[in-house]
């Protein structure tokens, strides 16, 4: 059995709850900036809703996948590729130092397969700093990165991903 012909869910029944990433890709073109800042045919890139890390991306495959062991080759061969070119688009917005990459995928509703990309600043407070990081997220609303404020930095990430040499999703438009 090759890597291609293991594309099969294990990991759901009726009882499992809906998957957030799977209700927002079947709203695929109705989706606002910050939900499809790049994207290609395997992944799309989101920036987190629930943050206080302006550029918190969430890095996720197009198609229901549970475990990273059940990407398709192609799915695998893009994946670096977009994890390297989102962590230079977001050095070249938000002028961090790093960025983490952490894949769990096991919050209720967010067992699909996600990558978040973090650029991880100068200022952060060694509390926040590798695991501490996730201290950031499901902040309250007045800490959390507004939703105009993802948009803007969705468009930033989109026009600094199109002059990379890999390009991804369209140029402009929501």
């Amino acid at each position: 059995m090759t890597m291609t012909d293991t594309t099969r869910d294990t990991d759901t029944d009726d009882t499992t709850p809906p998957c957030f990433a799977c209700g927002k890709e079947a709203r695929f073109d109705e989706l606002p900036p910050r939900e499809r800042i790049a994207f290609d045919q395997y992944w799309r890139v989101a920036h987190s809703f629930n943050t206080a890390v302006p550029g918190w991306l969430v890095l996720l495959p197009r198609r229901h996948v549970t475990a990273v062991h059940d990407l398709t080759d192609a799915e695998a061969g893009a994946l670096g590729v977009w994890q390297v070119g989102l962590s230079r688009a977001l050095r070249g917005v938000t002028g961090c130092l790093k960025t983490y990459v952490v894949q769990f995928a096991e919050s209720e509703g967010f067992a699909h397969v996600h990558f978040h990309i973090v650029p991880r600043m100068a200022d952060l407070p060694a509390a926040h700093r590798g695991p501490g990081i996730f201290g950031l997220l499901d902040r309250p609303g007045s800490e959390g990165v507004t939703a105009e404020g993802a948009d803007r930095m969705a468009r930033a990430l989109r026009a600094r991903l199109h002059g990379l040499p890999h390009s991804w999703g369209p140029p402009d438009g929501p």
